[in-house]
């Protein structure tokens, strides 16, 4: 129990520097889109406006939402039942806001009569939404309603970890592919203040996905190991 205890509070503890790099890339994305980029609307009818949404709502749907869904059901100090709750409604609002921000690019490319889905970053956050969709739906049918038995949810815990985390690890590469492709197109000269905003912005995103994955992975290992 020492033992289980020491690793839990080690989990605990990164749940704080994964929150600081959260915090931190999405303040500087707000930075970004308000002060360099305009601002974001979806029913203006400035084609960038509306563009500006899709990078918010794709940090803040599947990466910063997805991750604090994954640190809430395996750090924080609460009933079982509760934290399934939590885990589960906090995935299902980042899928909704996820919709919204990809109709945004939709919506961008159709007012600038360019094509969809050809790029490398668009391709990986297609095949990252549909995924993040099918870890729902399965999740939700085997532990949360009509729930599988229990021999059959064990079996299916650690695939249903290791996909998340995966899906995590997915949507940071769409994002830091997504600013690479932005910062390309506008484009911006390497030693200017907004391209170094951008790439503080990646590494923070790319930080708070790994302190969410290392606090998630000693919480699994507290409550599965034999210590």
């Amino acid at each position: 129990m020492d033992r289980r205890s020491e690793y839990y509070g080690a989990a605990s503890r990164l749940t704080y520097v994964a929150h600081f790099f959260g915090l931190t890339a999405l303040i500087l994305i707000l930075i970004w889109l308000l002060h360099y980029r305009g601002g974001l609307n979806y029913e203006s009818n400035n084609p960038d406006l509306v563009f500006n949404v899709h990078p918010f709502l794709m940090f803040f749907s599947l990466i910063f939402l997805g991750g604090e869904a994954m640190m809430a059901y395996k750090t924080v100090g609460a009933r079982h039942e509760v934290k399934k709750v939590v885990h589960m409604l906090l995935h299902l609002l980042a899928i909704c806001l996820a919709i919204v921000g990809i109709s945004a690019a939709f919506k961008y490319h159709d007012m600038k009569y360019k094509e969809h889905v050809y790029s490398l970053h668009s391709w990986i956050g297609i095949t990252t939404i549909c995924m993040f969709c099918l870890q729902w739906v399965f999740g939700f049918f085997t532990f949360m309603f009509p729930k599988a038995s229990l021999p059959t949810r064990n079996k299916f815990v650690p695939w249903h970890l290791c996909g998340g985390r995966a899906l995590l690890y997915m949507a940071i590469c769409a994002a830091l592919t997504g600013l690479l492709e932005k910062s390309t197109v506008l484009p911006l000269k390497p030693h200017q203040r907004e391209s170094r905003l951008l790439n503080f912005t990646g590494l923070a995103i790319l930080f708070f996905g790994i302190f969410v994955d290392l606090s998630v992975a000693l919480g699994y290992y507290t409550l599965y190991t034999g210590y």
